[in-house]
């Protein structure tokens, strides 16, 4: 085994109209690699320990967030120093080696060294033992098992997936059944008041005064992630401003993406005294329509258009404002009709999330199972 090395990047002429296909560590997926995304030329080859791996070479990643991660070359291809490159011998198949290593990747992964880029060294892998049968024959029979099973799991786990995908869709679908065209759409400031938050600025670290507030990173749609909380520093004019009130809504303001402008969310009063900042727009309800109402309706696909119409500025960027929100309208009924809408919509989504929740539990079961097939492999008992 050797790993390989990096032409210097004073030089980026290696780089251009390159002809060598390039391994870097985030490629190895744990199966073949066919193409690169980088090509390097032969003079980068030239100044540089990097070397040619032949096509079958087994690939091992040593750090960072993939460390262990495997692949095997369908190609010749360099790598560099981050990849370590597995050669055969007479005495074991790559393919039986790289399903060995894929078992045994939990524990390598657990003796790797370092804070934030852990890395596992060559002598760490040179001194895994590895069992295997003699006759190569045997070895094969293995493998090709391993590979008969992890197709069959490899099926199932595509059903569970496209599975996930018909849940959102179907999600989408609950949201947007329950309003109807024929009833009237009044504009939201009619029940919301909508205000910004706090900018943020360096001057916020000399404020005596410092309080939780939230994040574009903690709103999605209809759901708070709370699990990282900041502290800003505020003055007393500001909260009471920005002080957030249960059943508020939340409006991200921008994102870099069409389909994440405008996600909403209803803040639960789990943290007192919190506030938001400035890309978080908020909608203090006034008692004239069910907050929950107004959500569903926001991210029903109706809701959702208008979003991203008002969000549309004339060089095609999406960005939202507080006088942007104050333009959206949302169709109105009456508390009581109100309520029975929520109700409705809860009940299927209930059952969504009940069906949701099984598929992830089979997805886990067949992770664990594509581990017992390895275990029972290398256990000489499959």
């Amino acid at each position: 085994m050797t790993s390989g090395g990096t032409p210097s990047k004073k030089h980026p002429e290696y780089y251009e109209n390159g002809t060598i296909p390039w391994v870097r560590s985030g490629e190895l997926e744990n199966g073949a690699i066919r193409d690169t995304e980088i090509k390097i030329t032969p003079a980068g080859l030239d100044s540089s320990s990097a070397k040619i791996f032949p096509k079958g070479t087994l690939l091992i990643a040593l750090y960072g967030a993939t460390i262990g991660k495997l692949a095997y070359l369908d190609i010749d291809a360099c790598t560099n120093q981050a990849v370590c490159g597995i050669f055969e011998n007479d005495k074991v198949s790559l393919k039986y080696l790289y399903y060995f290593l894929l078992f045994h990747r939990p524990d390598l992964v657990k003796q790797g060294i370092g804070g934030a880029q852990p890395n596992i060294s060559q002598t760490i892998l040179k001194k895994l033992l590895v069992s295997y049968p003699v006759d190569k024959v045997e070895q094969h029979r293995i493998v090709a098992r391993i590979e008969e099973l992890f197709s069959e799991l490899d099926n199932g786990v595509e059903t569970l997936q496209k599975t996930k995908q018909q849940l959102a869709v179907y999600r989408q679908a609950v949201y947007s059944s329950v309003f109807t065209d024929d009833l009237p759409m009044h504009v939201i400031t009619e029940y919301f008041d909508i205000s910004g938050g706090l900018t943020k600025n360096s001057k916020r670290n000399e404020l005596a005064i410092k309080m939780p507030y939230l994040r574009v990173a903690n709103v999605y749609y209809n759901q708070l992630d709370l699990s990282e909380i900041k502290y800003i520093g505020v003055t007393e004019e500001e909260i009471e401003r920005c002080t957030l009130e249960k059943d508020d809504l939340m409006f991200v303001e921008g994102n870099g993406s069409k389909s994440q402008i405008g996600r909403v969310a209803i803040w639960d009063g789990s943290i007192d005294y919190c506030l938001h900042q400035n890309h978080l727009i908020k909608g203090r309800p006034n008692g004239k329509m069910l907050p929950k109402y107004a959500l569903y309706y926001l991210i029903s696909s109706g809701g959702r258009k208008q979003i991203t119409e008002v969000a549309k500025s004339t060089s095609g960027l999406y960005t939202l404002s507080t006088n942007k929100i104050r333009e959206l309208y949302i169709p109105y009924c009456d508390l009581k009709q109100q309520q029975a809408m929520v109700d409705r919509i809860e009940l299927r989504l209930d059952e969504c999330t009940h069906i949701e929740q099984t598929v992830q539990l089979a997805l886990q079961q067949a992770e664990a199972m594509r581990q017992s097939i390895l275990k029972q492999a290398f256990e000489g008992r499959l």
